[in-house]
């Protein structure tokens, strides 16, 4: 059985379509691998935690796409949500704020390193 780490660093605030759509292909394709009961992690890495605040509004588009691959999400960037100010939204949404590697000037970030030593496929969005 495969394993995957999807990482998401598209940014809403870039206020684009793209970024949308960024978003929403990365759900698609965590949904897809969970319905095959594949192994699968949704990573929200770089401006990609700042999706947390929109993704738990229930009038957001991906809001029930969210809660039905909730379940896959590994966390978003400890360092990351520092950086980008998306903390306190993260925290608010219940999103697990993961800093395994430690990187000078940061409060570490996911090591997604670690993904490859343990035999997942990368995906970014």
């Amino acid at each position: 059985m495969s394993k995957t780490a999807i990482v998401v660093y598209s940014d809403p605030k870039a206020g684009s379509e793209e970024a949308v759509g960024r978003l929403f292909n990365a759900m698609f394709l965590a949904y897809e691998l969970k319905d095959k009961k594949q192994e699968v992690e949704l990573i929200f890495q770089g401006a990609g935690v700042r999706w947390a605040s929109e993704l738990v509004n229930p009038e957001h588009p991906a809001h029930a796409l969210y809660n039905a691959v909730s379940d896959t999400v590994a966390g978003a960037c400890k360092g990351c949500a520092e950086v980008f100010g998306a903390t306190d939204d993260l925290k608010s949404a219940g999103f697990e704020l993961v800093g395994d590697k430690a990187i000078p000037g940061t409060a570490g970030v996911i090591d997604l390193s670690r993904y490859l030593d343990e035999g997942y496929r990368i995906v970014t969005f």
